[in-house]
């Protein structure tokens, strides 16, 4: 909800290269879900959403023909199994 929510700015990223984002709500949650489980606070939040993006950021902009994504519970499930706690902590 804040004006510079993490969402948001993925959303502007993508807006960039006319590629609507859209994010499910319960893959949201599952995200906040594991911030709060490992005890992250605000930057492995980051860290966890980065993880979960960083295929598409680079993927879909130069795939012209991708006029929108939706991330859901599957995707990010898919993506954070691939990580590992030590890769969230914060130094």
């Amino acid at each position: 909800e804040p004006k510079n929510a993490l969402i948001n700015q993925y959303k502007k990223l993508f807006q960039l290269d006319n590629v609507s984002l859209v994010f499910d709500k319960d893959a949201l949650l599952l995200i906040v879900e594991k911030a709060l489980d490992f005890d992250l606070g605000a930057r492995g939040l980051r860290s966890i959403c980065e993880t979960v993006m960083l295929d598409a950021m680079f993927d879909i902009p130069s795939e012209k023909k991708v006029k929108s994504i939706k991330i859901d519970v599957n995707y990010v499930q898919k993506k954070l199994s691939k990580m590992t706690i030590k890769k969230l902590r914060v130094a």
